[in-house]
């Protein structure tokens, strides 16, 4: 049988990973998809650079809608990334009749209900394995592997950079300037990091699972998002002696009123499995009613972990290529006229407990002040740790404007409580003229 003629947009990064690997595990991937899969084509503006890594082995072009417009092309990876023309040339592909494999989980968070609509009306498929977590195999277990099952909640580290920063400042006690300066120095980081730092890179790829677990439409604008930048080592120190590691995670759950989506930093307990994945490794986690708890866990990015699940897609296509399209697997798991309307929550709505720390005047009575208005709000208190002043370091100026005031960290871990309840009591204790600074809040999270 004729191998199935694969169009690459982009040959940078992964797509050369996708060709070395396609090129040296040949024999074996067309044991498994029934045919071989050839890379016929390939487009890059720079063409030279192209031809550097693929030889004579497929046509080079410089513009990606020569491939598309390429009859003998059956499936277009799209590997330019961005919204924009990345956006254009995927629905060019789906319009003529072209299955598409993507790594940008971006384009598919922000533009996903389009171009999923698009594909089933075409009757092509739209793959993005390698667009969640690189090569660990998240999307075909949650569309496939868990399709029995009511998934109730998935907890993620799904970026790599901001593990790495945040193991950093654990494993070395550095501040998070220091730990991006190092990140970017390995290559852990870009130049410009703020996609990975501010959360929004993990924003993508869980708003991509929660609509694959729950059944919802794509919503990454309902998402919200919160970096690692105000993170201090202060409080990575803390949670360590509190029994808890922080990570930023990628987190959505079925709630009695609707889906949590949220990526924020989170003090998990040390000794679960989630709080012990280190570097740049990812892993996520995944509560569903009848298999239990199952962790996924490897590499979230690289030339050939990414290009192993791109290929994985590949396959995947190529098996179903002649099925009815109403066999194929759909894009989001649940068959697009059966997908929820359950609404996204808003913040303010998601129950959670919190980490606070609160840098105050060391004076008699602040303690009870503090407490009192927890309790005044119905917070329940877990847990308080108040350190010497001498440990803490350093003086304020007092309510009183006096200066010299020797200071205090107060640390309080809460039981679960509405999030909007919390501003409500943050703001009342951030007035107290003995809290000194603005106060910290972390939430946490016990994935149990």
């Amino acid at each position: 049988m004729k191998p199935i003629q694969v169009g690459l947009l982009g040959i940078g990064t992964v797509g050369s990973g996708v060709f070395e690997v396609l090129r040296r595990n040949q024999e074996e991937i067309t044991r498994r998809a029934g045919r071989g899969i050839e890379i016929a084509a390939v487009s890059r503006r720079d063409t030279a650079k192209a031809r550097a890594i693929v030889g004579d082995a497929a046509e080079v072009v410089a513009d990606a809608r020569q491939i598309i417009a390429n009859p003998d092309i059956d499936i277009v990876v799209e590997l330019i990334g961005g919204y924009g023309l990345a956006r254009e040339l995927v629905l060019e592909a789906i319009a003529a009749g072209k299955h598409v494999v993507t790594a940008n989980k971006a384009l598919l968070a922000v533009h996903g209900t389009e171009i999923f609509a698009a594909a089933h009306a075409r009757g092509v498929m739209v793959a993005f394995e390698a667009a969640v977590a690189g090569g660990i195999p998240i999307i075909k277990a949650l569309r496939e592997g868990l399709t029995a099952n009511r998934i109730q909640w998935i907890a993620g580290i799904i970026n790599g950079t901001t593990n790495f920063i945040l193991s950093e400042m654990r494993d070395k006690g550095l501040d998070f300037a220091v730990a991006l300066g190092e990140a970017q120095r390995l290559g852990y980081a870009e130049a410009d990091p703020t996609f990975d730092i501010e959360g929004v890179d993990a924003a993508h790829k869980v708003t991509l699972m929660s609509a694959i677990a729950f059944g919802i439409p794509v919503q990454f604008d309902k998402a919200y998002v919160e970096g690692i930048t105000k993170l201090s080592a202060a409080d990575i120190k803390y949670a360590e002696q509190l029994g808890y590691r922080i990570k930023l995670l990628g987190i959505t759950k079925r709630a009695e009123k609707g889906i949590e989506l949220r990526v924020h930093p989170a003090l998990v307990p040390s000794k679960r499995l989630l709080a012990n994945v280190e570097g740049a490794m990812n892993a996520v986690l995944v509560q569903a009613d009848a298999v239990g708890t199952t962790l996924y866990y490897g590499k979230g990015a690289g030339s050939e972990p990414t290009a192993s699940a791109v290929i994985a897609d590949l396959v995947d296509i190529t098996r179903l290529h002649t099925a009815n399209a109403a066999q194929r697997v759909p894009s989001l798991a649940f068959q697009p006229d059966a997908l929820s309307d359950l609404p996204v929550l808003p913040m303010a709505e998601v129950v959670t407990s919190y980490y606070l720390r609160l840098r105050v005047a060391d004076q008699a009575g602040v303690l009870a002040t503090v407490t009192g208005l927890l309790a005044g709000a119905g917070i329940s208190i877990d847990a308080v740790l108040q350190r010497e002043a001498d440990e803490v370091g350093g003086e304020g100026t007092g309510p009183d404007g006096t200066r010299g005031v020797p200071q205090t960290d107060l640390i309080i871990l809460t039981h679960d409580t509405r999030e909007g309840t919390m501003n409500d009591a943050i703001a009342q204790m951030q007035a107290l003229p003995t809290v000194l600074e603005p106060i910290t809040r972390i939430r946490k999270e016990e994935l149990a």
